[in-house]
């Protein structure tokens, strides 16, 4: 039996962390769909052109090691508003959605245009100041030079991209519950998510 979870959200809102802790509780298979435009933007980094890249990618460039940093997670913010990138990618996520045992999938765009009918939607959000502190230190804590303001202002920037982008803009789906973890603590948000899926698998059941 499939069963899907679609968390979506801006960056660092927190919900790649929900998302693994959910496929970790329920046995579920886990994508981090932004993994995909991450590399698609590090290879036209290397300068290949974005549509190739997204048609031909492989396993070992979602394996590359480069992926979490903030230059390409700018260029994989400006891929992500190609049209063709993101149809190349579409076919990929929906098939692992439907996977038998179930699968989590995050990104901006899963409960709206990659998984509509997803059993379970959630999209996790929080202040951009929070999410920019989160991110710096983050960030800091692996060694790299980065700001406080040129974190935030990389947080305001993107999440203004992904929301204003004509082709699949981030938002909340309709039928999505909407977690703020601006003051919730990880253990605190990874509950009350897990307790919202629980609610939709009784739903179903």
């Amino acid at each position: 039996m499939s069963f899907t979870v679609a968390i979506d959200g801006p960056a660092a809102a927190g919900k790649g962390t929900i998302s693994k802790a959910v496929a970790a509780h329920f046995g579920f298979a886990h994508l981090d769909t932004g993994l995909l435009y991450r590399a698609v933007g590090a290879q036209t980094l290397d300068g290949l052109d974005a549509i190739k890249a997204a048609k031909s990618l492989t396993p070992e460039a979602l394996a590359r090691s480069d992926l979490r940093t903030p230059a390409v997670a700018q260029a994989a913010s400006k891929v992500a508003v190609v049209a063709e990138v993101r149809a190349a990618l579409v076919d990929f996520q929906r098939a692992f959605a439907r996977r038998a045992g179930g699968a989590v999938l995050d990104g901006r765009d899963i409960g709206t245009v990659i998984c509509p009918d997803a059993e379970a939607k959630l999209f996790i959000t929080a202040s951009a100041e929070v999410r920019a502190e989160r991110r710096y230190l983050e960030l800091a804590d692996k060694g790299q030079d980065v700001t406080r303001a040129q974190v935030l202002k990389d947080v305001k920037e993107r999440d203004a991209r992904d929301a204003e982008r004509a082709t699949a803009p981030m938002k909340a789906a309709d039928d999505a519950v909407v977690l703020d973890t601006s003051t919730l603590s990880i253990n605190d948000a990874v509950a009350q998510a897990l307790a919202l899926i629980e609610q939709r698998k009784d739903d179903r059941a």
